[in-house]
This record gives structure tokens, C-alpha cells and sequence, in this order.
């Protein structure tokens, strides 16, 4: 029975050292100066001749013992699907009926339970006994934390603000079946993967252009609490390599407004987007087709795009609403008029947006409808058109006009910061994938 005491007892015991790592190098010099004291003692021999023999008594310093229950442990769990505040607690080592009375019936407490969504994380500060020193719930904003924290007796809840770590990743990867299927092989977050199609709209129809084989490379902001990765934020410069041809982007910020731009300094914001669709597919083209409705062969003056209804619809350009309303075979149409005598067309909508109405001003990517099959259409799709001048012509193909380019000033601070991005890039071409912080 001594020895299986001894036994459960170790593991606690062998925690608390490895927590305390100045207690085992001590202990470790007391072994060393322990065995030498016991080989220290040989068997008298008379000194040299001449010489005198002198025995004095060396004062060790006096070591002080770990105080028992002073240690506190930090430990991190993630939410599992059907996990509740009893199961995590447990988890976290916690062991205190004072905190669990306080967490699952205090008023204060009780929307933290609607706070437990699988995938995030909790994570408690404890006593060796497990009494609960401090309890951290991130809230659903991704901004705040809940603490939960004893005073003396009591416990108190409270919310902070959360500190991030903001680091650089670098990674890069391969197209093999679609764009999110190599975002996720190689751990990229879906809204780095979203940011990198906007980036590179203008020259790249993720629709339609994507090859098997298409590569691309990023360097994005990763913002960590407690050490791990908890959002993700700008990418600051991507390379995409599409059917062969390379496009880059590097993030620049001036008066205190950011914009992404090539190498040579112009600007990566076209007039327009290829798309009014973040992801979906054309159904049907710019062309004469055999209208399924009306049982004739006519001229199809847009771009139909498959999606579900619901789909949010942005505006490819920046300008303003000159109709919103239901028209015809369109069903709600939103046209939108912008700059140079171009007006764009987004038929079949299911909804519009909240508060879009006539002379409204928008900009390039709002969200101004919902993809639906209002009007003449036979399922679920948008309508696209794009007019130049009054008349429809084909925006798959169209050249559409750049934003302004840098100033000489702009132009030399962007070449700068450029220059050692683009070098990053290079390098992750033969990395597969790397992260620096």
C-alpha cells in the first residue's frame, strides 16, 4: 500500500518540479554537492612534505522548499459539439463548487452559455487543488472576452477587450480540383482565400478561369491570443499564376487609405469587377440563344450566373442607382449607373438590399440584392449586363479602365516595400509552405 501511494502521488510531484524549473536545477546542484561530499571523503594520507593540511567546513546556502499549493497552472480546452460549462470545467481542471454554482446559475453569467460554440476556445488559471483563479470565455463578437475572476470569496465577471498578436504567414499552394479545395490543404483560412479572389477579380474569373495545375502564393496578417490563431486579417502580397500568366499584388497604404497594386506600381482596382458573384458559374453566354420560356431564338445581351437563391449580388463598379423595382421578364432589377456612360444590369434578384433606393450612391463590391428567379427565368440565377453608352455589350471580354496610379513620391516608397515582398514570393515558389513570425 506505501509503495502505491508513493506511486499515485509521483506524477503530482513530477508536475510541479517540471512547472518550477529553478526547484530542479537546485535540486540538482544539492545532488551534485551531495555526491561530492560522499566521494569526498578518502582515506588520510600525510601531505607533502613542507606543506600543511587544512580541513574547514563550507556553508551551503539553505534551500527553500516549494510551498505546497502556492503554484497556479493555466490550461486550454476546445469546444466540442455538445459540451457544457460542467463538461469543460472538468476538463479544465477545475474543481470548485463556489465557481460552478456561479457560472451555471448566476443572472450575471447566464448568456455565457450561449457563448459555447464548438470550435472556440476556454481556457482557466487554478490552483494545484483546482479552486478557480480565473475562467476566459471569448464572446461571439471575436472582440471580447468574459473573465470570470475570484476576489477573496467572491467571484467576479467582467469583459475586456481581447489582446491580439498580430504575425505573418507565409504559404502557398496548387490548384488541383478548386480554389478553396487548395486554400484548405494547405491551412489557409477561407476568408484569406475570399480576399485573394477579390485581389485578383479583375483579371481572373474564378468562375471559369481556374486550371488544374494554377498556383499562388500569400504573405497575410494571422492575429493569435494565448499563443494561437484566433482570426485572420490582410493579406499583404499575393502572386497567382493562372493558364501561365503570373499576377502579383502588394498591399500599400497611403493617407492613411490602403490599396493593393502591381510591381509596377498601377493600381490592381479596375473600374469594374469581372463579376457581380464572389463564386458561382455562367450558364449561359452573350450570344443567341433558345429562350426556355419563350420558345424563340433570341439574342441573350448579358451573362447568367448560376447560384442558390440568397447569394449576395455586389455592384462591380462604384456609382448610383438609377432603377430599383420589378420590370418585365427582368423580374427586380437593380441598374446601376457609373462614371463614363456605363450603367450595369442585375435582373431576376430575389430581394434587395436594406435601404437601396433610387440616386443611392454605391461603391465597387457592395452587397446591393440576392440571387432569386424572379421574372422570366426557370430557376435560380442572376442576369448580368453590362451597357456602354446605351447599348449591351458582352462583359466577359470588355477592357475596363484602371484607377489612378501612385504619384512619383507614392511610387518610390511603394517600390521600396515592394521590393523585399516580392522577394518573400519568390522564395515560397520552391517552399511549399512556411510561416515566420
Amino acid at each position: 500500500m506505501i509503495k502505491r501511494r508513493i506511486l499515485n502521488h509521483a506524477p503530482a510531484f513530477l508536475e510541479r518540479l517540471t512547472r518550477h524549473r529553478w526547484a530542479l536545477a537546485a535540486l540538482g546542484s544539492l545532488s551534485a554537492l551531495s555526491m561530492v561530499a560522499a566521494t569526498a571523503v578518502p582515506v588520510a594520507s600525510p601531505p607533502p612534505e613542507g606543506q600543511q593540511r587544512v580541513i574547514e567546513a563550507l556553508q551551503i546556502e539553505a534551500m527553500r522548499p516549494l510551498q505546497e499549493g502556492s503554484e497556479t497552472f493555466f490550461r486550454e480546452e476546445s469546444i466540442t459539439r455538445g459540451d457544457t460549462f460542467g463538461s469543460l470545467l472538468a476538463r479544465l481542471g477545475v474543481h470548485d463548487e463556489a465557481a460552478q454554482r456561479f457560472i451555471l446559475s448566476s443572472p450575471e453569467a447566464r448568456h455565457l452559455h450561449r457563448q459555447l460554440v464548438a470550435g472556440r476556445s476556454l481556457a482557466a488559471r487554478t490552483t494545484a487543488s483546482g479552486e478557480l483563479i480565473q475562467l476566459y470565455v471569448p464572446l461571439a463578437d471575436g472582440e471580447t472576452v468574459a473573465i470570470i475572476e475570484r476576489h477573496g470569496e467572491r467571484l467576479k465577471l467582467s469583459e475586456h477587450a481581447l489582446q491580439y498578436e498580430t504575425h505573418q504567414v507565409m504559404k502557398s499552394g496548387e490548384i488541383r480540383s478548386s480554389l478553396f479545395g487548395a486554400t484548405d490543404a494547405a491551412g489557409i483560412p477561407d476568408s484569406i482565400a475570399i480576399q485573394m479572389a477579390e485581389i485578383f477579380s479583375s483579371d481572373i474569373d474564378f468562375h471559369r478561369d481556374l486550371r488544374r495545375g494554377d498556383r499562388f502564393s500569400l504573405i497575410y496578417e494571422m492575429q493569435y491570443h494565448h499563443g494561437q490563431p484566433a482570426r485572420s486579417g490582410r493579406i499583404l502580397a499575393a502572386e497567382f499564376v493562372n493558364d501561365g500568366k503570373t499576377y502579383q499584388a502588394f498591399l500599400f497604404e497611403q493617407d492613411g487609405k490602403s490599396a493593393y497594386y502591381g510591381p509596377d506600381g498601377k493600381s490592381r482596382k479596375k473600374a469594374f469587377l469581372r463579376s457581380p458573384l464572389e463564386f458561382s458559374r455562367v450558364t449561359s453566354g452573350f450570344s443567341m440563344r433558345f429562350h426556355p420560356i419563350l420558345n424563340t431564338w433570341r439574342a441573350h445581351k448579358g451573362v447568367d450566373y448560376g447560384a442558390p437563391i440568397g447569394t449576395r449580388v455586389r455592384a462591380t463598379g462604384d456609382g448610383s442607382v438609377e432603377f430599383v423595382g420589378t420590370r418585365g421578364g427582368y423580374g427586380n432589377l437593380v441598374i446601376l449607373s457609373h462614371a463614363g456612360g456605363y450603367q450595369t444590369y442585375y435582373a431576376h434578384l430575389n430581394g434587395f438590399a436594406k435601404g437601396l433606393k433610387k440616386g443611392s450612391r454605391v461603391s465597387q463590391g457592395d452587397t446591393i440584392g440576392y440571387v432569386g428567379k424572379t421574372g422570366w427565368a426557370t430557376g435560380p440565377h442572376l442576369h448580368y449586363e453590362f451597357h456602354v453608352k446605351g447599348s449591351a455589350v458582352n462583359p466577359l471580354s470588355i477592357a475596363v479602365p484602371t484607377a489612378l496610379p501612385l504619384s512619383p513620391a507614392q511610387q518610390a516608397r511603394f517600390q521600396a516595400q515592394s521590393r523585399q515582398q516580392l522577394a518573400l514570393l519568390e522564395l515560397l515558389q520552391d517552399t511549399p509552405s512556411v510561416r515566420f513570425e
